[in-house]
């Protein structure tokens, strides 16, 4: 296979900005798309050589998602990539995360655990930690706001329903719906996650504040304490 150390060296055909129109940005690797964001590269290396670094398995573990993990600093530790492209590149991933959302906005029901979680997942599934949310209604279960409790490990003994009502009676909310997701991307509560949904709907049935439903997310799963009926038992 014949190697083009600049894009000029390049083929017309296989040069990003002239196949993106004459085949479209479908027709584009992974590669090649970040290149066209990316824009230039370093001397002796272009923007395609530059956005297969990025993407290399040694970078980033390989692929586009993986970016999500990097922060600025790291990605101004490679080679090519200074400032303004580290900005550059942390913009374009927010506005994908945004973009992913978008569908799911005007199907957002408080009343459906499924809408929820379409919603906020992109929020939560490429997050290396765990992360509690709290989302807080009011009497007619119309939105007030959302507020994130938590980041670290999610259990009974480092959330206080303390802290979750402290806020929810700063929006003046009548009920409160948790998110939290898992890294692993398995949503299966653990007896952490079982004992802390106990423990914050009673204290909120002590206070006059209704524990709704308490959400874990996974990528692209989830589980609600609603649907699997833990309300009605205890």
């Amino acid at each position: 296979m014949t190697e083009y150390k600049t894009m000029k060296d390049l083929p017309s055909e296989e040069k990003p900005y002239e196949k993106f129109e004459t085949r479209g940005a479908e027709a584009l690797t992974d590669a090649e798309l970040l290149a066209v964001l990316l824009r230039s590269g370093t001397r002796g290396s272009s923007s395609l050589d530059l956005a297969r670094l990025l993407l290399s398995p040694e970078i980033s573990g390989g692929g586009l998602l993986n970016l999500y993990h990097m922060s600025t600093r790291e990605l101004m530790k490679l080679p090519g990539i200074g400032r303004v492209k580290a900005i550059q590149l942390k913009c374009l991933l927010e506005l994908s995360r945004r973009i992913a959302k978008e569908p799911f906005r005007k199907e957002l029901s408080f009343d459906s655990p499924k809408s929820i979680a379409d919603y906020y997942m992109e929020d939560f599934r490429h997050a290396e930690q765990e992360r509690m949310m709290i989302l807080m209604l009011d009497t007619k279960g119309g939105f007030l706001g959302e507020a994130v409790i938590s980041i670290g490990t999610v259990n009974a003994s480092l959330v206080s329903p303390r802290e979750i009502f402290l806020k929810a009676l700063a929006f003046h909310a009548v009920s409160v719906i948790m998110l939290h997701n898992h890294p692993s991307g398995d949503p299966t509560p653990s007896e952490e996650d079982l004992l802390l949904t106990l423990r914050v709907s009673k204290a909120g049935e002590m206070i006059g504040i209704e524990l709704l439903d308490h959400l874990v997310l996974g990528d692209r799963k989830y589980i609600s304490f609603r649907e699997q009926g833990f309300f009605d038992k205890n």
